[in-house]
Parts: C-alpha cells; structure tokens; sequence
C-alpha cells in the first residue's frame, strides 16, 4: 500500500486529493501543520497543499509560513520518498503573451505588494529544486474549480449568483479578463502522475487555453437562461497562456475544457428548474 501524507488537507484541494487518494488505496495522513514530532514519523509521499490564495494581501506572513516556513522544515528534517510541492501559474503572470512553459523566465518585483505571493511560492520551488536531495517536484496549478457549491474564487462566486438569479445579472469584473481554468479532476490526477511517475523538477497543471470572461459569459447565460454583463470595460493586460505540453507528452494528461464542463456544473440546477 501506498503511504501518503497531505500537508493542507483542510484546504479546498488538499481535501479533495486527500479523499481520492483514498479512494486510490493510499495510506494516508492528514497532516496537521504544527504537528508534534512531524518531521519524526515516515510520511511517504508527501502533497504540500499548505498555500494561501485570495487573502494572502492582507496576511503576508501566514503567506510565507505556509508556503515556505514549514516546507523548509520539512525539506531539512523531514523522513520523506518522495514530495509534490503546489505552486501557481501565477508566476508566469508579468511574462508576454507566448505560451509559458516551466523553463521560462519568471519576472518578479518585490517592489510589488502582490508579488510577495509570487516570491514567496518561487522561493518554495527553489527549496524544492535545491534542497530535497531531488525527491521534491513542483506542479503549478492555474485556476482550479470544482462544483457549484465547491469551488473558491471568482467562478464559484459566479456560479452561485448565477445559480440564485433570473433575469439579468451584472458581474464586478472585467469582460477582457482571461483566465486559465482546471478541473479538480484533472488536477488529482496530474498529482498523481506527477508524484509516481514525475521525472521533471516542474509541471504546469492547466488547461492551456486562457478562456475570456466575455466568452464564459456568453456560454454561460446560454445554459443559465441569464444574462451577464460584466460591470468594468477596461483592458488588461492578459497572462501568458500556459503549455501544457510537458504533462502532455509525459503522463498523455488531456484535461477538459471549462466550456465542456458547464452543462454538468449547470444540470442540477436546471433539473430543479424544470
């Protein structure tokens, strides 16, 4: 049997991975962060979920206690195979709109308040690629979503106002605003692959399409029966796309676009219409 330990288990995908590993045959531990005798005990293969999102703004060192602090602990003292370390496509954010791959060069600016979520991940890459004896790989995840009523951030803050509304609805965001969306799904099983099967220090685990909020909108009000209109008509600059080329060609990882997703987040809902 396989032994795992989930560090961030309480975490929205930490949880998830937690349950499918379970559901694998994995022994696993849900490990609690100040555990004592942590790095004491055999952990096996090791998911480092710890991470803030979208508060890490008004918490900067809870930001870097969890995405450095405990990893670098853990990475010095710890009785570990082998470790996964989720970081973000975030940092591929300030690049030029070619696609970004795990080679490129990353522009970060501690002169810039966000980026202390950036440094502070890239710093625990660098822990990763560096100082694991090289046992530790880096998956880079895009935006994750999951169900209606399970998923954080902007798409699951749009999926229940839609959910709740008839008519018309207007949205606080930017139709330009692309971003790059990834099924739970998907991403448990690119963590796996990349925990058994991982050869590379890093994988990007996305979908490699940037989908606009104009689009998803569109498609959206289609299957919803409502119209959303986004509130700004401002232009931002958009983020690279990310190559999904390496998990690709390595592991034939094929994740399913948001687009396709949409009827089946949508059916209970329409069920209950009807």
């Amino acid at each position: 049997m396989k032994q795992a330990t989930v560090v961030g288990a309480d975490g929205f995908i930490g949880r998830h991975l937690l349950a499918h590993l379970k559901r694998q045959g994995w022994e696993c531990w849900a490990s609690p962060r100040h555990a004592p005798n942590f790095t004491r005990r055999e952990l096996g293969t090791v998911f480092y979920c710890a991470g803030l999102t979208g508060d890490f703004a008004q918490h900067p060192h809870a930001t870097v206690n969890a995405h450095v602090s405990l990893l670098n602990e853990l990475l010095e003292h710890g009785r570990f195979d082998s470790l996964v370390y989720l970081s973000s496509t975030r940092l591929y954010d300030t690049l030029p709109g070619y696609p970004a791959d795990e080679d490129s060069h990353l522009a970060l600016n501690p002169a810039q308040p966000r980026h202390v979520y950036d440094l502070s991940k890239a710093l625990g890459e660098a822990l990763c690629r560096h100082a694991s004896g090289g046992r530790a790989r880096v998956a880079r995840l895009s935006c994750v979503y999951a169900g209606v009523d399970d998923s954080p951030g902007f798409l699951g803050d749009l999926l229940r106002q839609v959910r709740a509304q008839r008519g018309s609805l207007t949205i606080d965001s930017c139709s330009h605003a692309v971003r790059d969306y990834v099924h739970i799904s998907d991403v448990l099983a690119a963590l796996v692959h990349i925990a058994t099967r991982g050869t590379q220090a890093a994988y990007n685990v996305a979908s490699g399409v940037n989908l606009s909020n104009a689009t998803l909108f569109e498609r959206l009000g289609e299957l919803a029966g409502v119209k959303l209109a986004a509130s700004r008509t401002q232009r931002l600059p958009h983020p690279a796309p990310v190559s999904i080329a390496r998990m690709q060609r390595e592991f034939n990882w094929q994740p399913t676009p948001l687009l396709s997703k949409l009827p089946e987040l949508l059916a209970i809902e329409q069920a209950c219409r009807a």
